[in-house]
C-alpha cells in the first residue's frame, strides 16, 4: 500500500500479526507445559522401552499419517543418524516411507491395511513401536497396533485430544491433551519425540539416565 495513511496501516497490520505469533506461540507452550505435567512417567518408561529393544538386538518402528508421517520419518531419522552425539546407528525404520509398498498394500487391500501389513512382515516379538495419532482414531494406525500387539511387539501411542481409541490400545500413553488441534498436538509430538531420541542416545553413550 501506498500514498497517504500507508505507514500508518502498516503498523496496524504487524501489530495485529506479533499478537496473532505470540498468542499461537502460547498456545502452543501450554500445550506442552500440560503435556509435560501429565507424561514425564511415561516418556520414562517411553525412553526404557525403546533404548532396551534398540540395544538388544530389536528395532523400533514408526507410522502415522499426514504430519505424522513426517514426524515419524523425523523422528527414525534421528535414531539412524544421530541426534547430538557420535554414536552407532540404532534401527529405525519409518513405516511411511516405501511408496511402492504402501501403494500395492492400499490398492489390494485398503488404505487402512498399509501399515498393519508392514507390521507383519517386518516386526517381531521385542521390537517397539511409535504409533501417531493426533486424533487417536486413524484406522491405518489403530490396525498397525492391533498387529503389533498380536506379535508381542509393545506400543507407545503419540496422540491428543481425549486420545481416541489409541490411548486405550498402547502400552504407553502419550498425550496431548490441552488441544484438539492438529498443529499445537503435533509441535508437542516432536518435542517428544526429540526428548525420547535424546535420552535414549544418552543410554546407549552409556550416560547415566
Amino acid at each position: 500500500m501506498t500514498g497517504p495513511g500507508a505507514d500508518a496501516y502498516d503498523s496496524e497490520t504487524v501489530s495485529r500479526t506479533q499478537q496473532l505469533i505470540h498468542a499461537l506461540f502460547d498456545d502452543s507452550l501450554h500445550a506442552q507445559r500440560v503435556f509435560l505435567a501429565e507424561h514425564a512417567a511415561d516418556l520414562e518408561r517411553a525412553v526404557g522401552l525403546i533404548a532396551v529393544a534398540v540395544t538388544s538386538g530389536h528395532k523400533l518402528l514408526l507410522f502415522g499419517n499426514g504430519g505424522s508421517a513426517a514426524d515419524a520419518q523425523h523422528i527414525a531419522a534421528e535414531f539412524v543418524g544421530r541426534m547430538l552425539r557420535d554414536r552407532r546407528p540404532l534401527p529405525a525404520v519409518a513405516l511411511t516411507t516405501d511408496t511402492s509398498a504402501l501403494t500395492a498394500i492400499a490398492n489390494d487391500y485398503g488404505y487402512d491395511e498399509v501399515f498393519a501389513r508392514q507390521v507383519l512382515a517386518l516386526a517381531r516379538a521385542g521390537d517397539v513401536a511409535l504409533a501417531l495419532s493426533t486424533g487417536g482414531q486413524s484406522p491405518s494406525v489403530l490396525r498397525a497396533v492391533s498387529a503389533c500387539r498380536s506379535i508381542g511387539v509393545q506400543t507407545i501411542g503419540l496422540t491428543g485430544g481425549d486420545g481416541g481409541a489409541l490411548a486405550g490400545m498402547v502400552d504407553v500413553s502419550l498425550r496431548v491433551s490441552a488441544s484438539t488441534l492438529s498443529p499445537r498436538i503435533q509441535e508437542t509430538h516432536i518435542l517428544a519425540g526429540h526428548v525420547l531420541c535424546e535420552l535414549v542416545e544418552r543410554r546407549v553413550c552409556g550416560e547415566s539416565v
